[in-house]
């Protein structure tokens, strides 16, 4: 009797580590409210991609089979993301980082403030974006991040 009491308590134990490693896996899953819509134009027009996050995406080359390097026109942003937009591939802030260099900035014509407007865009959650065109960045897009809250 106790032989069979010992394997039925080793098949509860067994059968709460399942559950429990179960219930972890589903923790990892994605938010379906962190996401972001990509359009080719601007109010939300031609081919369009959506991402999940959180995702760093250093390039856009291949996205879902296709190249988007500098063709997002408008976006959507989901309710718990934040999408930060570069201007160059690698998240480089190659204007931004000349900014360091008020000399080299002057003698390019540029200002401190066209460094730190030109390089990145962050848009927060429920954003939505008609037209890129509007903050100078309109396929401009090389690489991206999607942060979850």
């Amino acid at each position: 009797m106790s032989r069979i009491k010992l394997v039925l308590g080793a098949i509860k134990i067994t059968a709460a580590a399942v559950f429990v490693l179960g219930s972890n896996s589903v923790s990892y899953a994605k938010d379906k409210d962190c996401w972001a819509e990509f359009f080719q134009n601007s109010q939300y027009s031609g081919e369009h991609f959506r991402l999940e996050g959180p995702i760093q995406l250093d390039n856009l080359h291949s996205v879902q089979g296709k190249n988007w390097e500098k063709r997002i026109g408008s976006l959507k942003v989901g309710p718990k993301a934040k999408v930060t937009v570069f201007e160059n591939i690698n998240f480089k802030l190659t204007l931004k980082e000349m900014g360091k260099y008020p000399e080299l900035l002057n003698a390019l014509g540029l200002t401190e403030q066209d460094a730190k407007e030109d390089a990145e865009l962050i848009f927060d959650e429920n954003s939505v974006i008609h037209d890129l065109s509007d903050f100078n960045f309109r396929n401009k897009i090389r690489s991206l991040k999607i942060d979850c809250d």
